[in-house]
Formats: structure tokens, sequence, C-alpha cells
């Protein structure tokens, strides 16, 4: 029972997470995975960039730019990805840390929470 809804609570938040980026940048991942483990919340993005980062992604300055540039998106809307899984979770975000891979064309999101919810899950 309890993995059942832990597996149902991964998969909602990263539908929520595809919802929002496709309103946000007009497109979502090709494929979103979350693991919800210990205090984390971990979300795993595959085929995240666009055709004209994928380009780019082939020169170093060009890699440099894209990384910067999702950096500043991530920034600006950090409070409305946290509000995602304080919903979905009711539990407080303590931080949330994020990194992309050009080479992989997928992004990580961590967000740490402020209480085990996989223990809370049971």
């Amino acid at each position: 029972m309890a993995i059942s809804n832990k597996k149902k609570l991964e998969a909602e938040i990263s539908e929520a997470f595809i919802k929002f980026q496709r309103d946000l940048i007009g497109r979502g991942p090709q494929e979103a995975k979350t693991y919800i483990v210990g205090d984390m919340v971990i979300v795993r993005f595959k085929g995240v960039l666009t055709v004209e980062e994928k380009h780019l992604s082939s020169h170093d300055k060009g890699r440099r730019i894209v990384k910067e540039m999702r950096e500043v998106l991530r920034e600006m809307y950090s409070e409305e990805s946290e509000e995602i899984v304080e919903k979905l979770t009711s539990c407080k975000v303590l931080s949330s840390h994020s990194d992309i891979s050009t080479k992989m064309g997928e992004r990580i999101e961590v967000y740490v929470l402020d209480k085990d919810f996989e223990k809370m899950l049971g």
C-alpha cells in the first residue's frame, strides 16, 4: 500500500513539473522521473534542450551560455517550482538545487524538505 502511494505521488510530481515547464517555456522535457528519498524529492528530466540549445551545446562557449541561461530561468521560477513540491507533499521546502547536463540533455532538481517525507509515506 505505502509503496503504491509513493509511486503515485512521484508520478504526480513528475506530471506537475512537465505541465509547469510546458506552460512556462512552451515545451516540457521528453521525460520526467521523480524519486522520494528520505527528506528529499529528486526530479530527473530527460530531453530538456531545445533544437537551438543542442546546436549551441556543440561548442564550449555555447554550453556555457545554455547553462547560464537555464540557471537564470531556474532562479526566476524557483518559488513556483518549490510551491509545486510543497503543495503535493504538504512539507516545507528548505532549499532546492538544480543542474543541467548539456552533454546528456538532462536536468536534475533536488528539493530538501523539512521532514523525512519518505518515512511519512510509510
